[in-house]
């Protein structure tokens, strides 16, 4: 006895719309997060240029090492509250400028005073 072949009809085919091109498979869509007031290039050179020159102004106004680092630490400090008041209610970027600044400054200024310290074993801010 011969046996006897059942076909079955062919599925009609689906239809799946396309994926998007940017869509992975199997993977959700990814979430982009973005800074709502982004923070040009800009201003934070504007700021890093205020916050020199700042510096550099009182720097100036010292006659010695003592001086100039007790000029450095009032401009530095005055430089963070302007920093602050600007990321409040100013621009960050600007902010952001004056106070890397100030800190760099600062740190030279302490650095000075540091050297000297080492060297002569009496700390010459008091």
């Amino acid at each position: 006895m011969a046996d006897r072949q059942i076909t079955w009809p062919a599925p009609a085919p689906a239809s799946v719309p396309e994926p998007p091109l940017n869509f992975l498979a199997g993977l959700p869509p990814r979430p982009v997060y973005r800074e709502p007031h982004p923070i040009g290039a800009a201003p934070v050179l504007s700021g890093l240029a205020a916050g020199a020159v700042w510096l550099i102004l009182f720097g100036s106004l010292g006659r010695d090492l003592v001086s100039y680092a007790w000029w450095t630490i009032a401009a530095a400090v005055s430089a963070w509250l302007v920093a602050l008041v600007l990321t409040l209610i100013g621009d960050r970027g600007v902010a952001a400028g004056v106070a890397i600044v100030s800190g760099i400054g600062l740190s030279v200024a302490l650095g000075f005073v540091t050297a000297r310290w080492v060297d002569t074993y009496d700390f010459p801010l008091w």
